[in-house]
């Protein structure tokens, strides 16, 4: 959800739940799912017969005194965000039915729509294409970036959330969907067949000297196949070393990052996580697949998470050498507990450990050569100049 759209339903659940006490519905919903280590005695914690008279209080309140109409689906997801918002941690939160197609569509990498990818233009009110997956029904359409959707299927979508207005334009693959666009002001209307869509997480290229340049852009389930064709193909091309480039990266998936680690570190740890009762996973290695290349991993403020687990283990392990700036510094994992209406909670259960035993959370990984991404160059001679670092580095290593 876009946080207009997370903001209206935090300040619905202000009202409902600004009071601590409705804990209680979360908990009556989670013991609803068959998780009774969360049950309790009504008379104890936030769950007593005091609280529940003040739910039913302060709900009467709201439809008797509140200005505006307030439908009940949308006073029980505000009361759950803010439920989860007074924990005061950004990763543990409420995810709605809707928000929870969304979230599994995103980490499996695969959804029903036709390829497009929306921002939210709050300053003119609607979305707006910003991005075309090639191959997809959007590409093979009339559908230009910069295109502000106004309509969808004669809806006008002014000042929707961009959550209500993607959910909106994606459908079960063969149907269909007309889109008004507006372009430099005018208007055009474009119908477009929904079709099941991969999302693009590897860009591959090879670089002169016979050097690949392989960009995960996020660690979802379609990620690792992916990772494995561009691997493949830079086999292939007979590459000399290959610069991994995960700038930007937000994360993704843990199995997914474990299984990409799997291709290319030694034997031995990846990870392990453990929890607040110091109960630990832990990940491995078998070492059949160990990189021999020379190995450059471009990093900075951005790569976080399953990105940081990735360069974590090239670091501990010394396969390759970091380029660019420290990592967000997010060492923590979450798990999603379903409810059976389809929504979910997502919730911090643990933190994570490099091979060396480091838990990076709020410190991140630093580079072994950092390198400030100068914008201006690229700007003006479209240069990278941390991808050029990478480069030396590499053509020093293959020339040896």
């Amino acid at each position: 959800m876009d946080n207009k759209g997370k903001a209206k339903y935090f300040g619905l659940g202000v009202l409902v739940s600004a009071l601590w006490f409705l804990v209680l519905i979360a908990i009556i919903l989670l013991i609803g799912g068959g998780m009774s280590l969360f049950k309790k005695d009504k008379d104890t914690g936030a769950v007593t017969e005091e609280n529940i008279e003040k739910i039913e209080h302060f709900q009467t309140l709201l439809e008797t005194y509140y200005y505006e109409d307030v439908p009940e689906e949308e006073l029980a997801d505000g009361v759950l965000y803010g439920l989860m918002e007074t924990v005061g941690d950004p990763y543990t939160c409420y995810y709605s039915v809707e928000e929870m197609k969304e979230l599994t569509a995103d980490i499996e990498g695969i959804f029903h729509g036709i390829g497009a990818y929306l921002e939210m233009d709050y300053d003119k009110g609607y979305a707006k294409i910003s991005g075309v997956i090639d191959g997809t029904p959007a590409s093979q359409s009339d559908i230009q970036v910069g295109d502000y959707v106004v309509e969808v299927d004669g809806q006008d979508v002014y000042e929707m959330t961009l959550t209500d207005v993607v959910s909106m334009i994606r459908g079960e693959a063969g149907t269909q969907v007309t889109l008004t666009l507006n372009r430099n002001g005018s208007e055009l209307e474009v119908t477009v067949t929904r079709q099941n869509i991969e999302t693009p997480t590897i860009k591959y290229e090879m670089l002169e000297g016979k050097i690949a340049h392989i960009t995960i852009v996020e660690f979802d389930d379609v990620t690792t196949s992916q990772f494995m064709e561009a691997m493949d193909q830079m086999e292939n091309d007979g590459a000399k070393g290959l610069i991994l480039d995960v700038r930007g990266n937000p994360g993704g998936s843990l199995a997914t990052v474990v299984e990409i680690c799997q291709l290319l570190l030694p034997e031995g740890m990846i990870v392990y996580t453990e929890d607040k009762y110091g109960e630990r996973n832990e990940y491995f290695s078998d070492g059949t697949n160990e990189f021999k290349l020379p190995l450059v991993l471009l990093i900075d403020g951005s790569s976080a998470s399953a990105s940081e687990i990735l360069a974590g283990a090239i670091k501990d392990y010394e396969l390759g050498t970091l380029v660019g700036t420290t990592t967000y510094g997010k060492g923590i994992v979450q798990k999603i507990f379903s409810y059976e209406d389809g929504s979910a909670a997502k919730i911090t259960v643990s933190k994570y450990y490099t091979p060396n035993g480091y838990n990076i959370h709020g410190v991140g990984i630093a580079p072994d050569v950092e390198v400030p991404f100068d914008a201006d160059l690229y700007l003006e001679e479209e240069i990278d100049n941390q991808l050029q670092e990478a480069i030396e580095i590499i053509t020093k290593e293959i020339e040896g």
